[in-house]
């Protein structure tokens, strides 16, 4: 746990997993400083209500402003903390004419924050990286050690920005830990990860796409699962380290499919497509080293995160329905 009061930094703060990291900092009793561009990636309207209860705290304050050309100086002096979790997501975005956005706001924004904190007294820098960095990893569950053989061009941005996290621990310093993520899913999740497409379609009462057979395996992370890491990071002796964070166990995605059936009480309707480039077949941590380092331990199974995810889409579809409806 982080001394209280302290100074945070959260890039990437009006997105999914940041503006619940913004709120558990809050509520832990530091100050903190939101950094978010508001990429078009998805609508402007969603990510402003990701940070509606962090926006309503008197100790949060907003900038919104691209990491590439912002005046960080400014806003990082005084910060004991930085979390980076700004970035362009999504593996399938990322191929064909797109390329450049994943380069400018995974690698080039990242190198920008870097040389920000060169000259810094900052204690810890945690990274948000991503299992895609592991692409059709060779073992499971995937211990850190293992090589990174990304098979999309995210993947790659994000090793690219993880090496370079680490250039400049290495060279200049800047106190730092990696965080790879195992898809993160819960309330607030982007309107393009597969939970909300299929809670979309099943309200919808329309085919819900399977990339594949849909035997091909994740291991899905709870949203406040990987919060509690993320926080836990900062201030564990975990400078140099690359930890993975998963929900503890690989799910088929025909199993998730007929656990949302079961909860939602509605019928699924298949639709088989050819298996997507870039996806890997199969993704399992190894988060042994968390359990180590961090005293962290997944608390949310699958079933119950995907009950509250469902409870919140109900609501998030409702309100929309409420306001169009005025």
């Amino acid at each position: 746990m982080l001394r209280s009061p302290t100074r945070v930094v959260v890039t990437g703060a009006a997105g999914f997993i940041g503006s619940h990291l913004c709120e558990r900092l809050l509520a832990d009793g530091h100050e903190v400083v939101g950094i978010d561009s508001f990429s078009d990636y998805y609508e402007r309207e969603r990510k402003e209500q990701n940070l509606s209860a962090a926006r309503a705290q008197p100790n949060f304050t907003l900038e919104v402003v691209d990491l590439v050309d912002a005046d960080l100086a400014r806003i990082l002096a005084g910060a004991t903390v930085v979390f980076h979790l700004a970035g362009q997501p999504g593996v399938r975005p990322s191929w064909g004419g797109h390329f450049d956005r994943y380069v400018h706001d995974n690698i080039v924004a990242t190198q920008r924050l870097l040389e920000s904190l060169r000259e810094s007294q900052l204690q810890k820098l945690v990274f948000a990286s991503s299992s895609s960095v592991y692409g059709d990893a060779e073992m499971f569950p995937t211990k850190e050690s293992a090589l990174p053989r990304p098979v999309s061009p995210y993947g790659m941005t994000k090793l690219a920005a993880e090496h370079l996290t680490f250039v400049y621990m290495r060279n200049f310093g800047i106190p730092a830990t990696s965080l790879r993520y195992f898809t993160v899913y819960g309330p607030r999740q982007r309107p393009d990860m597969a939970f909300c497409r299929f809670m979309e379609a099943l309200v919808d009462n329309e085919e819900i796409e399977i990339f594949g057979d849909g035997e091909q395996t994740r291991e899905f992370t709870y949203v406040s699962d990987a919060v509690d890491g993320t926080v836990k990071a900062a201030s564990a002796d975990v400078v140099g380290q690359i930890i993975n964070l998963g929900g503890g166990s690989r799910v088929t995605v025909n199993r998730v499919l007929d656990t949302l059936e079961d909860i939602s009480r509605i019928k699924v309707r298949r639709l088989h497509l050819p298996a997507a480039p870039g996806d890997p077949r199969h993704t399992g941590a190894s988060i042994n080293l968390a359990r180590e380092r961090l005293g962290w331990e997944p608390r949310v199974s699958l079933r119950d995160g995907l009950t509250r995810q469902w409870e919140w889409f109900q609501e998030a579809r409702g309100s929309v329905a409420r306001a169009t409806s005025v």
